[in-house]
């Protein structure tokens, strides 16, 4: 992957990059469309598969997660995608192991032999998805880092589904001087407004419907923050629970207010905040943002 990386550099093309954890939607293939439009038709576009088992913890759904290379290389062809790149866990972490055999808890066990650097942001990766899933994000931007390594990227594209996610690899970006210009992309909705996800595929039966009440609250908070100039909060979060405890299936991980850029959390909701939410459907765990 880095000497076609290197070559492509030689050349004088453009390499625009979508990291993925494969599974691949229309979400994921928007992201594709919008990285060929950074780097033009005479540039090079690269999509990489690669579920990194260092963003999972205890008891999360890594073995459980969605798996369809052949899928996922068609829709890459017909998207007009250049490179997939699929390393395994030996390239990404050499002399580290994982087993493929899971404990109850369903965390990755590693070899810790022969692998100990991580990379970690240390401030926005502290709250909301950070809070709740603990070396995540350590996960995340050690896992990137590699593959701006391995890519080499003019431009990477990122969903704005994972709001938090794009906003620590833009600081990661500035601080460690990688050369990548950071593009985040809309978030892809379905009709009844659920953003589009790989996990959704775990919705099943009337689990689906009940899903779209993350939609339902970023509507009711979109409607307040437009009723009034400043909204408390704190009403507003207990408005949200109380709709998310309206579904049988759905329980309230956290909801929070804030700063988009700085992920700072507000006591007033005003027209530009940005809110995020994670909710249980059943034992799935979703996810979803909007600006108000």
């Amino acid at each position: 992957m880095q000497k076609l990386a290197l070559h492509w550099k030689r050349a004088g093309a453009r390499t625009g990059f979508v990291p993925t954890m494969g599974y691949l939607h229309a979400g994921h293939i928007s992201l594709v469309k919008r990285a060929r439009r950074a780097v033009g038709k005479k540039g090079v576009v690269v999509v990489s598969i690669y579920v990194n088992p260092t963003q999972f913890g205890p008891r999360e759904d890594f073995s459980k997660y969605p798996r369809d290379l052949k899928r996922d290389l068609k829709l890459c062809r017909a998207a007009g995608v250049d490179v997939v790149f699929t390393p395994g866990d030996r390239e990404m972490y050499p002399g580290k192991t994982c087993s493929r055999r899971y404990e109850s808890a369903d965390e990755p066990r590693f070899d810790k032999r022969g692998y100990s650097t991580y990379v970690g942001e240390e401030k926005l990766s502290q709250t909301m998805e950070g809070a709740s899933r603990p070396a995540h994000f350590r996960g995340v931007t050690t896992v990137v880092a590699k593959l701006f390594n391995l890519v080499l990227p003019d431009v990477a594209v990122f969903g704005a589904k994972d709001w938090q996610q794009a906003v620590i690899i833009k600081r990661m970006v500035a601080d460690l001087n990688f050369p990548v210009k950071i593009i985040v992309a809309p978030t892809l909705r379905g009709r009844n407004g659920l953003a589009m996800s790989s996990r959704n595929l775990y919705l099943v039966g009337d689990l689906r419907r009940q899903a779209t009440v993350l939609w339902c609250c970023i509507q009711i908070a979109r409607a307040a923050a437009k009723k009034l100039k400043a909204f408390p909060a704190a009403k507003l979060k207990a408005a949200v629970k109380k709709l998310v405890e309206c579904e049988p299936a759905a329980k309230l991980d956290y909801v929070e207010f804030f700063e988009p850029d700085t992920l700072s959390p507000v006591s007033k909701v005003a027209r530009g905040t940005h809110m995020a939410l994670a909710v249980f459907v059943g034992k799935t765990r979703l996810i979803d943002n909007a600006q108000l």
